[in-house]
Protein backbone atom coordinates (compact mmCIF):
# COMPACT_ATOMS: atom_id res chain seq x y z
CA UNK A 1 0.00 0.00 0.00
CA UNK A 2 1.11 3.22 -0.97
CA UNK A 3 1.21 6.09 1.95
CA UNK A 4 1.64 9.84 0.98
CA UNK A 5 0.96 12.76 3.61
CA UNK A 6 -0.92 16.63 2.98
CA UNK A 7 0.92 18.70 5.15
CA UNK A 8 -1.23 21.80 6.21
CA UNK A 9 -0.51 24.15 9.03
CA UNK A 10 -1.96 22.68 11.73
CA UNK A 11 -3.11 19.20 9.82
CA UNK A 12 -1.29 16.89 8.22
CA UNK A 13 -3.60 13.52 6.86
CA UNK A 14 -2.43 10.76 4.84
CA UNK A 15 -3.35 9.19 1.30
CA UNK A 16 -3.74 5.87 1.01
CA UNK A 17 -3.70 4.31 -2.28
CA UNK A 18 -4.12 0.38 -2.94
CA UNK A 19 -6.28 -2.40 -4.68
CA UNK A 20 -8.95 -3.33 -2.17
CA UNK A 21 -10.78 -2.11 1.10
CA UNK A 22 -8.92 -4.66 3.29
CA UNK A 23 -7.28 -2.34 5.75
CA UNK A 24 -9.54 0.37 5.16
CA UNK A 25 -10.86 -0.14 8.82
CA UNK A 26 -7.23 -0.26 10.34
CA UNK A 27 -6.79 3.12 8.55
CA UNK A 28 -9.58 4.81 10.21
CA UNK A 29 -8.15 3.67 13.50
CA UNK A 30 -5.00 4.88 12.31
CA UNK A 31 -6.12 8.86 12.15
CA UNK A 32 -7.20 8.58 15.69
CA UNK A 33 -11.08 7.38 14.59
CA UNK A 34 -13.30 5.18 16.79
CA UNK A 35 -16.42 6.18 17.23
CA UNK A 36 -19.96 5.57 14.82
CA UNK A 37 -19.14 5.68 11.31
CA UNK A 38 -21.94 7.37 8.80
CA UNK A 39 -21.22 5.85 5.36
CA UNK A 40 -22.88 7.94 2.35
CA UNK A 41 -22.85 6.77 -0.87
CA UNK A 42 -24.76 7.25 -3.74
CA UNK A 43 -27.40 5.05 -5.83
CA UNK A 44 -25.07 3.54 -8.14
CA UNK A 45 -22.15 3.34 -6.11
CA UNK A 46 -23.69 1.65 -3.54
CA UNK A 47 -24.49 -1.93 -5.20
CA UNK A 48 -20.58 -2.67 -5.94
CA UNK A 49 -19.13 -1.32 -3.10
CA UNK A 50 -21.10 -0.38 0.75
CA UNK A 51 -21.57 -4.24 1.32
CA UNK A 52 -17.89 -5.05 1.35
CA UNK A 53 -16.75 -2.01 2.76
CA UNK A 54 -19.21 -2.40 5.69
CA UNK A 55 -18.21 -5.66 6.32
CA UNK A 56 -14.20 -4.37 6.58
CA UNK A 57 -15.55 -1.59 8.69
CA UNK A 58 -17.48 -3.68 11.39
CA UNK A 59 -15.09 -6.26 11.31
CA UNK A 60 -12.34 -3.88 12.69
CA UNK A 61 -15.08 -2.85 15.69
CA UNK A 62 -16.75 0.30 14.06
CA UNK A 63 -20.53 0.51 14.59
CA UNK A 64 -21.78 1.46 10.59
CA UNK A 65 -24.69 3.48 9.69
CA UNK A 66 -25.51 3.85 5.54
CA UNK A 67 -27.17 6.98 4.02
CA UNK A 68 -27.67 6.68 0.24
CA UNK A 69 -28.16 9.73 -1.69
CA UNK A 70 -29.52 10.00 -5.12
CA UNK A 71 -26.49 9.71 -8.31
CA UNK A 72 -25.67 13.00 -10.41
CA UNK A 73 -24.79 16.61 -10.11
CA UNK A 74 -28.03 17.29 -10.63
CA UNK A 75 -28.79 16.06 -6.86
CA UNK A 76 -25.80 17.96 -5.19
CA UNK A 77 -28.19 20.49 -3.47
CA UNK A 78 -28.58 21.90 0.01
CA UNK A 79 -32.15 20.13 0.01
CA UNK A 80 -29.34 16.43 -0.54
CA UNK A 81 -27.34 17.46 2.25
CA UNK A 82 -30.65 18.41 4.62
CA UNK A 83 -31.36 14.74 3.96
CA UNK A 84 -27.94 13.99 5.23
CA UNK A 85 -28.46 15.78 8.79
CA UNK A 86 -31.50 14.45 9.22
CA UNK A 87 -30.05 10.86 8.78
CA UNK A 88 -27.42 12.15 11.69
CA UNK A 89 -30.10 13.26 13.64
CA UNK A 90 -32.45 10.38 13.59
CA UNK A 91 -28.77 7.75 14.50
CA UNK A 92 -27.62 10.16 17.07
CA UNK A 93 -23.92 10.62 15.54
CA UNK A 94 -21.92 13.07 17.82
CA UNK A 95 -18.99 14.47 17.55
CA UNK A 96 -17.19 11.75 18.49
CA UNK A 97 -18.28 10.52 15.09
CA UNK A 98 -17.08 10.32 11.48
CA UNK A 99 -18.70 11.01 7.90
CA UNK A 100 -17.14 8.65 5.45
CA UNK A 101 -17.94 9.22 1.97
CA UNK A 102 -17.86 6.15 -0.62
CA UNK A 103 -18.25 7.61 -4.13
CA UNK A 104 -17.51 10.35 -6.95
CA UNK A 105 -16.53 13.57 -6.86
CA UNK A 106 -20.20 15.06 -5.73
CA UNK A 107 -20.97 12.09 -3.08
CA UNK A 108 -17.41 13.44 -1.28
CA UNK A 109 -18.46 17.24 -1.91
CA UNK A 110 -21.44 16.83 -0.40
CA UNK A 111 -20.90 14.40 2.20
CA UNK A 112 -18.06 16.76 3.42
CA UNK A 113 -20.12 20.16 3.26
CA UNK A 114 -22.20 17.87 5.65
CA UNK A 115 -18.84 16.94 7.94
CA UNK A 116 -18.24 20.34 8.02
CA UNK A 117 -21.43 22.03 9.27
CA UNK A 118 -22.73 19.36 11.03
CA UNK A 119 -21.94 20.11 14.81
CA UNK A 120 -19.91 22.13 13.35
CA UNK A 121 -17.69 19.96 11.89
CA UNK A 122 -16.98 15.75 12.67
CA UNK A 123 -14.41 13.74 11.42
CA UNK A 124 -14.73 13.16 7.23
CA UNK A 125 -13.26 10.02 5.31
CA UNK A 126 -12.64 10.27 1.59
CA UNK A 127 -13.02 6.92 -0.21
CA UNK A 128 -13.17 8.31 -3.99
CA UNK A 129 -14.08 5.28 -6.19
CA UNK A 130 -14.12 7.41 -9.89
CA UNK A 131 -11.40 8.22 -11.31
CA UNK A 132 -12.07 12.00 -11.26
CA UNK A 133 -12.52 11.65 -7.48
CA UNK A 134 -8.88 9.79 -6.77
CA UNK A 135 -7.07 11.94 -8.74
CA UNK A 136 -8.81 14.86 -7.85
CA UNK A 137 -11.64 16.26 -5.75
CA UNK A 138 -10.71 14.09 -3.11
CA UNK A 139 -7.67 16.06 -2.06
CA UNK A 140 -7.60 19.67 -1.11
CA UNK A 141 -10.71 20.06 1.07
CA UNK A 142 -13.35 21.51 -1.26
CA UNK A 143 -16.58 21.13 0.07
CA UNK A 144 -19.79 22.37 -1.19
CA UNK A 145 -23.08 22.38 -3.20
CA UNK A 146 -24.86 23.95 -6.21
CA UNK A 147 -27.15 26.99 -5.81
CA UNK A 148 -29.57 28.00 -8.22
CA UNK A 149 -28.03 26.19 -11.32
CA UNK A 150 -24.38 28.02 -10.62
CA UNK A 151 -21.74 25.09 -9.85
CA UNK A 152 -20.07 25.09 -6.11
CA UNK A 153 -21.11 28.57 -4.84
CA UNK A 154 -22.17 27.09 -1.31
CA UNK A 155 -19.37 25.51 0.32
CA UNK A 156 -16.20 25.49 2.70
CA UNK A 157 -12.67 24.29 2.90
CA UNK A 158 -12.70 21.12 5.17
CA UNK A 159 -9.36 18.98 5.02
CA UNK A 160 -10.48 14.90 5.65
CA UNK A 161 -9.39 13.07 8.38
CA UNK A 162 -7.31 10.70 5.59
CA UNK A 163 -8.31 9.47 2.09
CA UNK A 164 -8.32 5.79 0.93
CA UNK A 165 -8.24 5.21 -2.75
CA UNK A 166 -8.53 1.46 -4.16
CA UNK A 167 -7.75 1.73 -7.68
CA UNK A 168 -9.83 -1.93 -8.04
CA UNK A 169 -13.42 0.50 -7.95
CA UNK A 170 -12.73 2.02 -11.08
CA UNK A 171 -13.49 -1.43 -12.85
CA UNK A 172 -17.25 -0.38 -12.07
CA UNK A 173 -17.05 2.70 -13.48
CA UNK A 174 -19.32 3.15 -16.54
CA UNK A 175 -17.00 4.11 -19.75
CA UNK A 176 -18.18 7.40 -19.94
CA UNK A 177 -17.62 8.33 -16.15
CA UNK A 178 -14.19 6.84 -16.62
CA UNK A 179 -12.87 8.87 -19.64
CA UNK A 180 -14.23 11.90 -17.91
CA UNK A 181 -12.06 11.30 -15.02
CA UNK A 182 -9.10 11.15 -16.89
CA UNK A 183 -9.95 14.73 -18.20
CA UNK A 184 -8.57 16.21 -14.65
CA UNK A 185 -5.53 13.57 -14.75
CA UNK A 186 -4.62 15.01 -18.38
CA UNK A 187 -4.82 18.25 -16.85
CA UNK A 188 -2.25 17.76 -14.15
CA UNK A 189 0.32 17.32 -17.05
CA UNK A 190 -0.11 20.01 -18.83
CA UNK A 191 -0.11 22.26 -15.68
CA UNK A 192 2.77 20.71 -13.62
CA UNK A 193 4.85 17.84 -15.65
CA UNK A 194 5.20 17.46 -19.32
CA UNK A 195 7.22 13.97 -18.29
CA UNK A 196 3.48 12.46 -16.74
CA UNK A 197 1.52 13.78 -19.84
CA UNK A 198 3.88 11.91 -21.95
CA UNK A 199 3.29 8.77 -19.52
CA UNK A 200 -0.38 9.36 -19.76
CA UNK A 201 -0.20 9.73 -23.73
CA UNK A 202 1.36 6.08 -23.93
CA UNK A 203 -0.64 4.34 -21.06
CA UNK A 204 -4.13 5.34 -22.26
CA UNK A 205 -5.21 1.39 -23.46
CA UNK A 206 -3.69 0.13 -20.14
CA UNK A 207 -5.52 2.76 -18.20
CA UNK A 208 -8.77 1.00 -19.93
CA UNK A 209 -7.38 -2.42 -19.44
CA UNK A 210 -7.40 -1.46 -15.59
CA UNK A 211 -3.63 -2.38 -15.30
CA UNK A 212 -3.47 -2.08 -11.51
CA UNK A 213 0.47 -0.91 -11.18
CA UNK A 214 -0.73 1.82 -13.95
CA UNK A 215 -3.39 2.82 -12.17
CA UNK A 216 -1.90 3.62 -8.75
CA UNK A 217 1.29 5.20 -10.26
CA UNK A 218 -1.18 7.69 -11.73
CA UNK A 219 -3.10 8.18 -8.77
CA UNK A 220 0.22 7.93 -6.61
CA UNK A 221 1.32 11.12 -8.98
CA UNK A 222 -2.03 12.96 -9.39
CA UNK A 223 -2.13 13.25 -5.27
CA UNK A 224 1.50 13.89 -5.23
CA UNK A 225 1.07 17.09 -7.91
CA UNK A 226 -2.37 18.10 -6.02
CA UNK A 227 -1.13 17.86 -2.88
CA UNK A 228 2.30 19.98 -3.29
CA UNK A 229 -0.67 22.86 -4.25
CA UNK A 230 -2.76 22.60 -1.71
CA UNK A 231 0.18 22.13 1.06
CA UNK A 232 1.52 25.87 -0.21
CA UNK A 233 -2.05 27.19 -0.96
CA UNK A 234 -4.74 25.23 1.28
CA UNK A 235 -7.38 28.10 0.58
CA UNK A 236 -7.11 29.08 -2.95
CA UNK A 237 -5.29 32.48 -2.60
CA UNK A 238 -3.03 32.22 -4.99
CA UNK A 239 -1.08 29.61 -6.37
CA UNK A 240 -3.79 26.47 -5.94
CA UNK A 241 -5.60 28.36 -8.64
CA UNK A 242 -3.57 27.03 -11.29
CA UNK A 243 -6.05 23.79 -10.11
CA UNK A 244 -8.35 25.56 -12.09
CA UNK A 245 -7.13 25.12 -15.51
CA UNK A 246 -9.70 24.96 -18.21
CA UNK A 247 -12.55 24.98 -15.25
CA UNK A 248 -13.64 28.69 -16.03
CA UNK A 249 -14.79 27.68 -19.36
CA UNK A 250 -15.33 23.74 -18.38
CA UNK A 251 -18.05 25.40 -15.34
CA UNK A 252 -19.44 27.83 -17.42
CA UNK A 253 -20.65 24.83 -20.16
CA UNK A 254 -21.68 22.34 -17.09
CA UNK A 255 -24.28 25.41 -16.20
CA UNK A 256 -25.45 26.28 -19.53
CA UNK A 257 -25.79 22.57 -20.66
CA UNK A 258 -27.88 21.73 -17.27
CA UNK A 259 -25.11 19.13 -15.81
CA UNK A 260 -26.38 17.06 -19.10
CA UNK A 261 -22.60 16.94 -19.65
CA UNK A 262 -20.23 15.50 -17.37
CA UNK A 263 -17.35 17.59 -15.36
CA UNK A 264 -14.90 16.08 -17.13
CA UNK A 265 -16.04 16.56 -20.57
CA UNK A 266 -16.43 20.26 -19.99
CA UNK A 267 -13.22 20.28 -18.45
CA UNK A 268 -11.65 19.00 -21.41
CA UNK A 269 -13.96 21.57 -23.81
CA UNK A 270 -12.36 23.98 -21.75
CA UNK A 271 -8.72 22.88 -21.96
CA UNK A 272 -9.17 23.03 -25.73
CA UNK A 273 -10.61 26.48 -24.99
CA UNK A 274 -7.91 27.32 -22.44
CA UNK A 275 -5.21 26.86 -25.53
CA UNK A 276 -7.17 28.29 -28.64
CA UNK A 277 -6.84 31.51 -26.18
CA UNK A 278 -2.67 30.90 -25.50
CA UNK A 279 -2.82 30.97 -29.42
CA UNK A 280 -4.69 34.18 -29.79
CA UNK A 281 -2.15 35.64 -27.27
CA UNK A 282 0.93 34.23 -28.92
CA UNK A 283 1.33 32.03 -25.89
CA UNK A 284 1.67 28.64 -27.66
CA UNK A 285 1.81 27.63 -30.68
CA UNK A 286 -0.87 25.45 -33.23
CA UNK A 287 1.25 22.58 -32.84
CA UNK A 288 0.85 22.65 -29.09
CA UNK A 289 -2.92 23.04 -29.27
CA UNK A 290 -3.09 19.91 -31.38
CA UNK A 291 -0.79 17.90 -28.89
CA UNK A 292 -3.53 18.00 -26.20
CA UNK A 293 -6.64 17.76 -28.13
CA UNK A 294 -4.87 14.87 -29.60
CA UNK A 295 -4.54 12.86 -26.30
CA UNK A 296 -8.14 14.81 -25.08
CA UNK A 297 -9.73 12.78 -28.29
CA UNK A 298 -7.30 9.86 -27.43
CA UNK A 299 -8.99 9.93 -24.30
CA UNK A 300 -12.37 9.50 -25.67
CA UNK A 301 -12.84 13.48 -25.02
CA UNK A 302 -15.01 16.10 -26.44
CA UNK A 303 -13.10 19.06 -27.61
CA UNK A 304 -15.59 21.14 -29.53
CA UNK A 305 -18.70 22.88 -27.88
CA UNK A 306 -21.95 21.24 -28.67
CA UNK A 307 -25.32 23.21 -29.50
CA UNK A 308 -25.06 25.60 -26.77
CA UNK A 309 -25.66 29.26 -26.63
CA UNK A 310 -22.24 31.11 -26.66
CA UNK A 311 -23.31 33.56 -24.62
CA UNK A 312 -25.02 32.04 -21.99
CA UNK A 313 -21.79 30.20 -21.66
CA UNK A 314 -19.95 33.63 -21.10
CA UNK A 315 -22.90 34.49 -18.76
CA UNK A 316 -22.22 31.97 -17.08
CA UNK A 317 -18.42 33.04 -16.79
CA UNK A 318 -19.05 36.01 -15.12
CA UNK A 319 -20.90 34.60 -12.45
CA UNK A 320 -18.62 31.76 -11.34
CA UNK A 321 -16.79 32.78 -8.00
CA UNK A 322 -13.33 32.86 -9.89
CA UNK A 323 -14.53 35.90 -11.55
CA UNK A 324 -13.04 38.60 -9.77
CA UNK A 325 -14.45 43.03 -10.53
CA UNK A 326 -15.74 42.04 -13.68
CA UNK A 327 -12.83 40.75 -14.77
CA UNK A 328 -12.42 36.57 -15.81
CA UNK A 329 -9.40 34.54 -14.54
CA UNK A 330 -7.81 31.85 -17.06
CA UNK A 331 -5.41 29.50 -16.39
CA UNK A 332 -3.19 29.73 -19.40
CA UNK A 333 -0.84 27.12 -21.08
CA UNK A 334 2.93 28.37 -21.98
CA UNK A 335 3.44 25.07 -23.03
CA UNK A 336 2.82 21.74 -21.77
CA UNK A 337 3.77 21.84 -17.83
CA UNK A 338 3.87 25.37 -17.51
CA UNK A 339 0.99 27.39 -17.17
CA UNK A 340 0.43 30.67 -16.63
CA UNK A 341 -2.48 33.40 -15.03
CA UNK A 342 -4.67 35.44 -16.90
CA UNK A 343 -7.22 37.97 -16.09
CA UNK A 344 -8.84 39.90 -18.70
CA UNK A 345 -12.32 41.93 -19.23
CA UNK A 346 -12.32 41.47 -22.56
CA UNK A 347 -15.47 40.25 -24.13
CA UNK A 348 -14.54 40.30 -27.77
CA UNK A 349 -11.43 37.92 -26.89
CA UNK A 350 -13.71 35.43 -24.68
CA UNK A 351 -16.74 35.10 -27.49
CA UNK A 352 -13.98 34.80 -30.45
CA UNK A 353 -12.08 31.28 -27.94
CA UNK A 354 -16.13 30.13 -27.67
CA UNK A 355 -17.02 30.66 -30.94
CA UNK A 356 -13.94 28.61 -31.93
CA UNK A 357 -14.58 25.42 -30.17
Amino acid sequence: MIKLDIKLTGHTYPIYITDNFTRLGECLKLAGINGKVALITDTNVDRFHSKECIEVLESAGFSVSKHVIEAGETNKTLETVQGIYEFLLTNKFDRSSAVAALGGGVTGDIAGFAAATYLRGVKFVQVPTSLLAQADSSVGGKTGVDFKGYKNVIGSFYQPSLVYINVNTLRTLPLRELRSGLAEVIKHGVIFNEDFFDFINRNISNMFEFDVEVLKYISEKNCELKGMVVEKDEKEQGLREVLNFGHTIGHAIESAMEFEMLHGECVSIGMSGAFKMAEILNLVNKKETERIENLLKKAGLPVKLPDVDREKVYNNMIMDKKARGGKLTFILPEKIGKVIKFKTDDKNLVMKVLNTL
